[in-house]
């Protein structure tokens, strides 16, 4: 049976999903050579591997007092939401032992610091909205978050990076009272295949997103007890679902576990990738019934800009894996 693959995106502003989908798939492509597979990319590539499909959902994000390609953030309750996910990261950062920073760096990310959580008393704090722009403009001289913005102004990628905040305060209904990050859930669910098998490859907030959906629909109505869709293999990039203040405890369901219909989960994360903040997933991920756990593993990608999905999915050690189970799910 033809396997669904599901990429699931992450932050940013408009983009073209048929554009994005080519560029995902070229890039698994190339990693999946590197990795020694060259027999089975043309599998991938001339569609026979898999049903590739990509959930995109960036345009929910645009409203009529957005700001900036990527949308800004709703309100202070956003910007609050923002501001403290961007602590944890920068803390994380400075905190890690096994990630040594140049002079500049560590300057960069406690002058951040300070905008995003200043001394009592400060001089020019300002609200929320203030501090987050500040912060980025000083973080965009760090890798992994200069990856984000690319030649972007801090504002708008403030407004790119509160989207992980607009999804998690659940705001933002529409006419028929849905909110934004139902709106979105729905997009990705409409992607998956009811009866599967379904490989998932989300990045970023797609992460959150992937996670969420996959709960909502992870089994039959008619057989509370037999997992719906069937997800062999879920993949993630980048993830923030390990940020412990602005992520986790918005997380539905909470406390955070594997969805019932997910056998294997693979987690990828780059040391210069600030979003990807306590990347160990295995460590708070409650298992499923099957006693599946995230494994996370390191690549370390060269340059500045080590966020973004394609440069994940370029990595042998993520395209390997991912073609090798298409493969066998296609010849089933």
């Amino acid at each position: 049976m033809k396997p669904r693959l599901v990429f699931v995106h992450g932050i940013g502003g408009p983009r073209d999903a048929a554009a994005d989908l080519d560029e995902w798939l070229r890039a698994v492509a190339a990693g999946a050579r590197a990795a020694g597979h060259s027999a089975r990319v043309s599998g991938l590539t001339g569609g026979w591997a898999a049903d590739a499909r990509f959930a995109y959902y960036g345009d929910l994000f645009r409203s009529a007092g957005s700001q900036g390609s990527g949308g800004a953030p709703a309100d202070d309750q956003d910007d609050a939401v923002l501001a403290e996910l961007l602590l944890e990261a920068v803390d994380e950062r400075l905190a890690d032992s096994g990630a040594p920073l140049s002079a500049a760096e560590t300057r960069a990310l406690r002058h951040a610091r300070t905008q995003l959580a200043p001394p009592p008393g400060a001089q020019g704090a300002g609200a929320p909205a203030r501090r987050v722009v500040n912060a980025v403009t000083t973080l965009l001289a760090v890798p992994g978050v200069r990856a984000l913005g690319g030649w972007l102004s801090a504002r708008t990628t403030a407004g790119m990076l509160g989207q992980v905040a607009r999804y998690l305060n659940r705001a933002e209904p529409d006419t028929t009272g849905a909110t934004l990050d139902r709106r979105i859930r729905a997009r990705v669910a409409a992607c998956l295949d009811p009866e599967g098998p379904n490989v998932v490859v989300a990045h970023s907030l797609g992460t959150v997103v992937a996670l969420e959906t996959l709960h909502e629909h992870g089994t039959r109505p008619d057989a509370p007890n037999t997992p719906r869709p069937d997800v062999p293999l879920l993949v993630t990039l980048g993830s923030p679902l390990g940020i412990r203040t602005a992520v986790q405890p918005r997380v539905r369901p909470h406390p955070l576990a594997t969805p019932a219909s997910v056998g294997r989960w693979l987690n990828f994360w780059d040391r210069d990738d600030l979003v990807a903040a306590r990347p160990h997933l295995e460590s708070f991920v409650r298992p499923n019934a099957a006693a599946v756990v995230p494994a996370s593993r390191r690549v370390d990608s060269d340059g500045a800009w080590v966020h973004p999905a394609a440069k994940y999915l370029a990595q042998p050690a993520v395209a390997g894996p991912l073609v090798e189970a298409l493969t066998t799910l296609a010849e089933r």
